[in-house]
């Protein structure tokens, strides 16, 4: 078994990319960082380390548990690293939306004010 495995291709064998060229162009673009360092996609990726990977506008940190020689199922994928994201803050309750009826046009200057002093985007001039 190897030692070391490139990080795009341990990106891609994970399954947190669909293609390897994902993951590379991932790497390319600053996603990607092992132990805190930027990481160019043949950078090597050994047992215990850190990976931070942005995915869709979220930073998602792994601690690396195995390295896989070619990419499996999603079960198999799952065994080579542990998630240690922390969970996401809890979500602040909004007052509820404005409703007004279908077919009543655009809300008139008055209602516009209402709507957005309840969206809490009250223009203080």
């Amino acid at each position: 078994m190897a030692e070391s495995v490139r990080i795009d291709t341990w990106v891609w064998g994970v399954r947190l990319a669909k293609t390897r060229s994902q993951a590379t162009a991932a790497c390319r673009a600053g996603h990607v960082r092992v132990n805190g360092v930027a990481a160019k996609a043949a950078h090597p990726v050994r047992l215990g380390d850190e990976v931070r990977v942005r995915l869709h506008g979220f930073d998602r940190i792994y601690r690396v548990a195995g390295l896989p020689v070619r990419r499996g199922s999603a079960a198999e994928a799952a065994k080579h690293f542990e998630d240690l994201t922390p969970p996401p803050p809890p979500r602040v309750e909004r007052p509820a939306a404005v409703v007004r009826d279908r077919g009543a046009g655009r809300p008139t200057k008055r209602e516009r004010r209402e709507i957005d002093r309840l969206r809490g985007r009250d223009a203080q001039d």
